[in-house]
């Protein structure tokens, strides 16, 4: 099974890389994978000309290819004004259409305070929601406080499992198709 981990993450070494890298291992723990990560940082010029010419360039295709693959996603960004960061959102946005549908998707985001933690549910479930991705329940937020601190682990865990439990059906779908919503319950409760 195949996952991509998008990490929107700006500085070096970053808290959303670090964030990303956590879950990433934390399913494949759980059910091997092999994971592939799009660093966003290194794709921001070519992001912007798709806009411009509508074309992708050699390393975004790459990454759009890997993200419409992907048996499932983990995706990372920081938060800027208390919302996703643009450049993430512009990643997104140079997706084709159908990319996500059906696939699942966890859902995480790093911040400077606690207090932007309901970005996960008023910027990227909506986000993933309207791009048709099966978003599991659990999403990850973790403040600057949050390193080290008790709760983070436990949700990075509980997150995993989520995912995982929903690859195996993602990964048998021969066809771009929605699992069935009971179908995704039903994995979810195993």
């Amino acid at each position: 099974m195949k996952l991509v981990v998008v990490s929107a993450g700006l500085s070096v070494p970053s808290s959303t890389r670090l964030l990303a890298d956590r879950l990433a291992a934390a399913v494949d723990r759980r059910t091997p994978v092999e994971t592939e990560v799009v660093e966003l940082r290194d794709l921001a010029v070519e992001i912007a000309h798709n806009f411009t010419n509508g074309f992708a360039g050699k390393a975004l295709a790459a990454a759009q290819d890997a993200v419409a693959g992907a048996d499932g996603l983990i995706v990372v960004t920081p938060v800027f004004s208390a919302s996703y960061s643009g450049l993430f959102k512009s990643f997104f946005d140079v997706l084709d259409k159908d990319a996500l549908a059906g696939k699942p998707v966890l859902i995480a985001a790093t911040g400077g305070t606690g207090r932007h933690s309901l970005v996960l549910e008023h910027a990227l479930r909506p986000l993933f929601a309207y791009l048709r991705a099966v978003v599991v329940p659990t999403g990850v937020y973790a403040a600057s406080e949050d390193w080290g601190a008790e709760g983070l682990a436990e949700r990075i865990e509980r997150a995993a499992d989520e995912l995982a439990a929903l690859l195996p059906l993602s990964a048998a779908r021969s066809e771009p198709e929605v699992v069935p919503f009971a179908e995704q319950l039903a994995a979810l409760e195993r």
